[in-house]
């Protein structure tokens, strides 16, 4: 490796080289993740992948996209990236995923699985709009086949006479048999040029013959592919498939690469290559969901370290009070899409399995089939990411906010998330869900205000309903059970005062009362209340606040258009902003916020304590109390 400054140094090394290159790349990749934490088992089934792709395609001449993106942290080592390979998912660092402005050799980034066949359909066509003759080459692997999105795509790129090539990484063998020299020697077969003639020549030679006899010689032909490949689904997309062949073994890989980079079609090949996540590291071999996505650790033990948590995570507090809901309700049920320990339903599939639904990678397909449950007469619960909600999003709207459907709406990771960076910042879901008729959008302030949460949209069986909560740890606060359901559309009074109100929606209400601390130090007597309710909005104490304060201040961990819209909505139809009332509004900035630990992503967002202290003092114009470093 110490040779190889980029993927041209590849190209005159021999096999015997390549199989130490993937050795050395193997174990640079251990040692990356093990210091930084990030994913690892993906990439670790795609070294082999990596360097036979590197060493055949002409990049970055040649395009190449890998889908979903955390697969590429052995590309990234071997695309100049090596010496910065231990500042990923750093602040100022690497991305934990391919990035556009990181590399040439990262042509399209993806965060979010299942865009790469699109993605690349557009870079072949605008190669054979612009009369250029380069390849396009999309890796799609660890489950992103399973959203429609793909086929979608597919469907699309085999109907074009668009020449491009798609890599099925397989690595969970849900596709494919075990593989060996067999299927390995049937895939150069039908990748080289002789067949390719040959299976021309038969198909002309069909097409002179009558037609039952043409119709009975195709499907013959294609059955028997399909019988030795498992690939007729592929064909009958448009694409000429290649495979399975072995992902881990170069003297199968690179001779089908070639015969494939080398074939003058019209159509989209898929070469599909069976892969073992965490090949080549024993722990992650043995437990590829616990090395999916893992902190710092230990190479030679591969314990990782994890700090002992001060409180239970957000995601276990909803997981726990939806184990008792649906203890004491049989129609309450659980959808998740492909992240079932990430949403926290691991448990409740363990206890319900009948009744916990994991529809893959496929978030419109898991909305609406939710809708389906609640319109049969079931309480589904849609366990889901704030950002892959976002793929959903016209489901939300046609399908369950337009029939009023009591689809109950989980949303994880709101806010910023750390190291996952912007791709995965749940900034957006107070925006594009309070703004839809028939919802009741809530925001959790702490655990245990989560779990009245949950108890609450259990019962709300005539509309809609979200809940959103951060990643992480909880504030450590005592949860009451059984928990008390939430009178719908009303806030709480946290704190008293009557200069400044500053009024919270979501777990910023811990730096809240930080800067009520400091404000009333400071001698202005300071008001703290916890919304709650994004939708309805508690218009009774929002207008109370605005009239006994002087400043009013909001505050939220969502884009602008979120709870700050609808606040000032609120005192606008009241009247309440015609009057001597100085409101500041408080939100994540009109910018993407790139990836680093939580605090400082906050910090970079203006929304911790000093910040909201700033933000007081200069409405009641006593700006030059401001600390020093606040201004900078």
């Amino acid at each position: 490796m110490d040779t190889i400054d980029g993927p041209a140094d590849t190209r005159g090394l021999s096999i015997v080289q390549l199989r130490q290159l993937a050795d050395e790349l193997r174990i640079e990749t251990i040692d990356a993740v093990a210091q930084t934490g990030g994913h690892l088992g993906a990439g670790l089934g795609v070294v082999e992948l990596t360097v036979a792709l590197h060493h055949i395609f002409e990049t970055p001449e040649d395009i190449l996209i890998w889908d979903v993106g955390h697969q590429a942290y052995p590309h990234k080592i071997l695309t100049g990236r090596r010496d910065s390979i231990r500042t990923l998912r750093q602040g100022g660092g690497l991305s934990g995923f391919t990035k556009r402005t990181e590399s040439p050799y990262d042509p399209f980034g993806t965060a979010h699985s299942s865009t790469s066949i699109s993605a690349a359909l557009g870079f072949a066509v605008a190669r054979d709009l612009d009369g250029r003759d380069s390849n396009v080459v999309a890796v799609i692997g660890d489950g992103a086949m399973s959203a429609g999105m793909a086929f979608e795509a597919m469907n699309n790129a085999g109907s074009s006479n668009t020449r491009m090539v798609v890599v099925l990484n397989d690595n969970d063998m849900s596709i494919a048999p075990p593989v060996g020299a067999m299927s390995a020697y049937l895939s150069r077969l039908l990748s080289s040029r002789p067949y390719r003639g040959l299976r021309h020549f038969a198909k002309q030679l069909a097409q002179k013959m009558p037609e039952p006899l043409e119709r009975t010689a195709r499907r013959a032909e294609e059955y028997a592919r399909g019988l030795i490949t498992g690939g007729t689904l592929f064909e009958e997309l448009g694409f000429f498939y290649v495979g399975p062949i072995d992902g881990h073994n170069l003297d199968h890989l690179l001779p089908v690469l070639k015969n494939v980079r080398e074939a003058r079609r019209t159509n989209p090949i898929l070469v599909h290559v069976v892969t073992q996540k965490g090949k080549g590291y024993a722990p992650a071999e043995e437990a590829a969901d616990k090395f999916h996505g893992v902190s710092r650790f230990d190479v030679v033990t591969g314990a990782q370290a994890k700090a002992k948590p001060n409180a239970p995570s957000y995601t276990n507090v909803f997981a726990d009070q939806l184990v008792r809901e649906a203890e004491r309700d049989d129609k309450v049920v659980a959808i998740t899409a492909a992240m079932p320990s990430g949403t926290g339903l691991s448990e409740f599939q363990k206890r319900f399995p009948e009744r916990c639904f994991d529809v893959g990678i496929a978030e419109q397909h898991g909305v609406t089939f939710a809708a389906g449950l609640a319109a049969a007469g079931y309480r589904p619960f849609a366990a889901i990411y704030s950002t892959f909600l976002q793929r959903a999003y016209d489901q939300v709207v046609h399908d369950v906010a337009i029939q009023k459907l009591p689809v109950r709406f989980a949303i994880d990771r709101a806010g910023l998330v750390g190291a996952d960076g912007p791709t995965h910042a749940g900034a957006f879901d107070l925006t594009y869900l309070a703004s839809l008729p028939n919802f009741v959008v809530m925001a959790a302030a702490d655990e245990a205000e989560l779990t009245r949460m949950v108890a609450t949209a259990a019962l709300i069986d005539d509309g809609p309903s979200a809940f959103r909560y951060p990643r992480g740890e909880g504030e450590g606060v005592e949860i009451s059970l059984p928990a008390e359901p939430l009178e719908i559309g009303k806030g709480r009074m946290v704190r008293e005062g009557n200069t400044v109100a500053i009024l919270s929606l979501g777990t910023r209400l811990g730096e809240s009362l930080k800067a009520a601390e400091d404000l009333t130090a400071k001698g202005y007597s300071t008001s703290v209340a916890d919304a709650r309710f994004c939708k309805p909005l508690d218009e009774d104490m929002i207008c109370r606040l605005a009239r006994s304060h002087k400043v009013l201040i909001t505050i939220e961990e969502g884009a602008i258009g979120g709870f700050a819209a609808h606040v000032l909505q609120c005192l606008e139809r009241h009247q309440l902003l015609d009057e001597d009332l100085k409101v500041r509004t408080m939100m994540l900035p009109d910018r993407f916020i790139e990836h680093d630990a939580p605090k400082a992503m906050y910090d970079a967002a203006a929304l911790n304590a000093p910040d909201i202290v700033a933000t007081a003092l200069a409405a009641l114009g006593r700006a030059q109390e401001i600390e020093a470093p606040r201004l900078a």
